[in-house]
């Protein structure tokens, strides 16, 4: 018998009878981070990072969380669990679990590029790793992160010079809280969706440092806006929400944005190459670096990226079926819906 199964719930492990993100209720789970696809509602009790909490606590409501430190260990029914940095968003881990010699990880979402704001990934070694696949072709690799702020910078200066707002869509976790962090906010004022502005206000209480901030109500006017940057939800940036801009700019910051095509059929502006996924480069250096033997390949290019570390890289991948859904340009992951009546 495996240590982790794939189950109609999520990833279970037998004998300490716990999962790991699962999605259907559990009485109990391990949760690599707060991503809506990977922490739901409805379990009996829950064990996560201390700085994964306060944003699992704002989604779900009074729920019986716990959390651990990154690195220590935690023993249940003889299995031994200890959370790693996943390099995701803040708080994100890999969850590594022991048992009578035999090692497998589950990653849940990871990048190992650092942003700066999360805590780093962190290789963790295993006989079995389990890993996404959402950007696991050749086409995709990333730009250093710099470079991507300074193609907003621009945008946003340019916007500005010809007295426009800057729209730009992103997550409501993880990726607006990364944008904050790296565009240059000496440009003019930021504006923020409802639902932004919620996650990142707690996620400033427990100690983040990001520039100030305007949640958008109805008290500001369209002249308000001129010349600033928006942080938008991506299903707000096709509504009635956007109405009260006068004159806009819209753009998109996605590691989707590398296909030809998709900024087109969102209609917008511009698109901006910036994911919080791993590229391709980053999958297979991460998986390297865990030693692993056995790899199961979960959502994204799970067919294509078994299958090369099966042919290329001599491991012994499979795909595995789960309802992660990786970076979406249509999902939304705040918990809050974006139609707030004062947003």
């Amino acid at each position: 018998m495996p240590l982790l199964e794939f189950t109609n719930k999520g990833i279970y492990c037998p004998p300490a009878d716990v999962y790991i993100d699962p999605w259907r209720p559990v009485n109990r789970a391990l949760i690599t981070h707060g991503h809506a696809d990977h922490s739901r509602w409805g379990h009996q009790h829950y064990l996560c990072t201390e700085t994964a909490a306060p944003v699992i606590r704002y989604r779900l409501g009074h729920v019986n969380l716990s959390t651990t430190k990154f690195g220590e260990p935690t023993t249940i029914n003889g299995v031994k669990f200890s959370f790693h940095p996943a390099g995701h968003i803040v708080g994100s881990a890999q969850i590594r679990v022991e048992h009578k010699g035999e090692v497998w990880v589950a990653s849940g979402d990871y990048k190992i590029v650092p942003d700066g704001l999360s805590e780093p990934f962190e290789p963790v070694r295993c006989h079995t790793f389990i890993t996404e696949s959402t950007f696991g072709l050749p086409v995709y690799r990333w730009k250093p992160q710099h470079t991507v702020f300074e193609e907003i910078n621009d945008w946003w200066r340019q916007n500005q010079a010809q007295g426009k707002v800057s729209v730009l869509a992103v997550y409501a976790l993880g990726k607006a809280q990364r944008l904050l962090h790296g565009v240059d906010d000496s440009i003019g004022p930021i504006f923020t969706h409802g639902a932004i502005e919620k996650t990142t206000q707690v996620m400033r209480k427990q100690g983040l440092k990001l520039p100030p901030t305007q949640r958008i109500t109805q008290q500001y006017k369209s002249k308000d806006f001129e010349g600033a940057l928006v942080l938008a939800t991506p299903s707000a940036t096709g509504s009635n929400w956007m109405r009260r801009f006068k004159s806009a700019s819209v753009g998109i910051a996605s590691g989707w944005m590398s296909l030809r095509g998709t900024r087109r059929r969102r209609a917008a502006d511009r698109g901006f190459i910036l994911s919080d996924h791993a590229d391709w480069n980053e999958l297979n250096e991460a998986i390297r670096a865990t030693g692993a033997e056995r790899v199961a390949v979960t959502h994204g290019y799970t067919n294509l990226f078994a299958r090369w570390l099966r042919e290329e890289c001599g491991l012994d991948a499979w795909e595995a079926d789960t309802e992660y859904e990786g970076e979406s340009l249509d999902a939304e992951d705040s918990g809050d819906s974006e139609n707030d009546k004062d947003a």
